[in-house]
């Protein structure tokens, strides 16, 4: 079952990405270290939470990458869930195939939701985050790891310059990421409680741009674009955009570097026994008094 976006608001083509992450259940062993090492990120953020889940989600879970880090972490239970079918087949443990944007859980009846590079692919990210917090019980987390607006700049700026030279125009080629700025404005109004995004930027090198072209495939996270041109890429554009890329972006011993910005969200299920901030002047005490200072209004300063 797909999502409910009107057709015009789509930004990805989910039939495509599914169909992508299917392939790349065969593949993904050989190209899974970014999911592992952001896997390992989740899980020490989860390490600071001093409480357990009995029940949690892994959203997007591609072959239980992020379960088996967090085996023994705090989580009693986790289901594991995939837009493909053959990902989750592949998991291990409970397991369901289901769609980001129209998810299957009962409201309030799971504990913890994780997700570790998924919630990029979605189109409608507010209602996906919307339906997450509501099969939240009250004070469940919500915690995922997501590509950012800076993933793969140098990928972009090869492909835009090879296809304006070659061919005299451009297609989209990179996707669209979430910018940090926004990202905790978007847990906020999705009804979380106390929302908090930071990103971390790994730099990674490869022989060459086809190399890294070949792994984003292996991965599932190649082109998924509803804008994308659909007839085959030009040799001599291909060819183009590895040069440019290896003139602008070479590391020492003619490897080339591409950045992934991870964006992590944090955010909480309202609950009335969460901390709350002090509505103003409620204060019990002044912190003049405990600067052992005098205190002055704002009118007193700016006179002085």
């Amino acid at each position: 079952m797909t999502g409910t976006v009107p057709e015009g608001a789509r930004v990805f083509d989910r039939a495509r990405v599914r169909r992508q992450r299917t392939r790349a259940a065969a593949t993904l062993g050989g190209a899974d270290f970014l999911l592992r090492e952001v896997g390992e990120r989740l899980a020490d953020r989860l390490d600071d939470i001093r409480r357990r889940f009995p029940l949690a989600l892994d959203l997007g879970c591609h072959r239980g990458e992020l379960g088996r880090v967090l085996a023994g972490r705090g989580v009693d239970r986790l289901i594991q869930a995939d837009l493909a079918p053959e990902m989750a087949k592949r998991a291990g443990g409970p397991a369901v195939a289901c769609d980001e944007e129209l998810l299957p859980f009962a409201e309030a009846s799971l504990d913890a939701v994780l997700s570790c590079f998924s919630l990029h692919w979605v189109n409608d990210l507010p209602g996906a985050l919307v339906q997450i917090r509501r099969a939240l019980k009250p004070d469940g987390l919500f915690l995922a790891a997501m590509l950012g607006g800076d993933t793969l700049t140098e990928l972009r700026q090869a492909w835009l310059e090879a296809e304006s030279e070659v061919e005299g125009g451009v297609s989209p080629r990179v996707s669209p990421f979430v910018d940090l700025r926004d990202a905790a404005g978007l847990l906020q109004r999705a009804g979380f409680a106390l929302p908090v995004a930071d990103a971390d930027r790994l730099t990674v090198t490869y022989t060459d741009a086809l190399t890294l072209m070949r792994e984003l495939k292996a991965m599932g996270e190649a082109n998924a674009l509803i804008e994308r041109r659909r007839s085959p890429t030009r040799r001599d554009t291909l060819a183009a955009a590895a040069a440019i890329y290896q003139s602008r972006f070479a590391e020492a011993g003619d490897r080339v570097r591409a950045t992934f910005q991870v964006i992590y969200l944090i955010g909480w299920a309202p609950s009335a026994d969460q901390p709350k901030a002090l509505r103003p002047g409620s204060a019990a005490s002044r912190l003049a008094a405990a600067l052992g200072t005098a205190e002055k209004s704002a009118g007193e300063k700016a006179r002085r």
